[in-house]
């Protein structure tokens, strides 16, 4: 079964919303989680903060954060996932960013870096992968794997 099939039924079982905050993905994982018929019941809304003045104004992000870790890093995740979360009043917020390629990569931060984070109330997880082809692929591999995370945070095993 697609993770998005059981994440419907998982958060319409616990009666559990979501909302997501997308960077690098660009709405992708918005599209997917909204594929599923009756998506409306748990899927609350997303924000598509490609910049950083989209992160800083929608999501609350200080600029300082940023200037001091970079937009692609944990702990841009991990408030972008609390950011949307608190913007949607919903139980989940799920984020994703990352450098899609082909260009923008450098030695510390290559193409293919992603940081994914999924916060509730309870706790925030966030984690790091770098995922390798083309742009396309790694947009797909980045919402699979927030997907896969929302699971686990959730209490179910992927």
């Amino acid at each position: 079964m697609l993770p998005e099939k059981r994440i419907s039924a998982l958060l319409r079982k616990k009666n559990k919303t979501v909302a997501l905050a997308e960077s690098c993905s660009g709405g992708l994982l918005s599209h997917r989680i909204t594929n599923i018929p009756g998506s409306s019941e748990y899927f609350i809304g997303s924000v598509v903060a490609y910049s950083n003045k989209a992160k800083v104004n929608l999501l609350k992000i200080t600029p300082k954060l940023i200037a001091q870790h970079g937009a692609v890093s944990n702990q841009i995740a991990k408030q972008m996932a609390k950011g949307v979360r608190r913007l949607f009043q919903t139980d989940f917020g799920v984020s994703i960013t990352g450098i899609a390629g082909p260009g923008g990569g450098t030695k510390t931060k290559p193409v293919g870096l992603t940081y994914i984070a999924v916060n509730s109330r309870a706790k925030t997880i966030c984690v790091k992968s770098i995922f390798k082809g083309t742009r396309l692929s790694i947009k797909s591999q980045a919402a699979s794997k927030a997907l896969e995370l929302l699971l686990r945070h959730c209490g179910q095993k992927t």
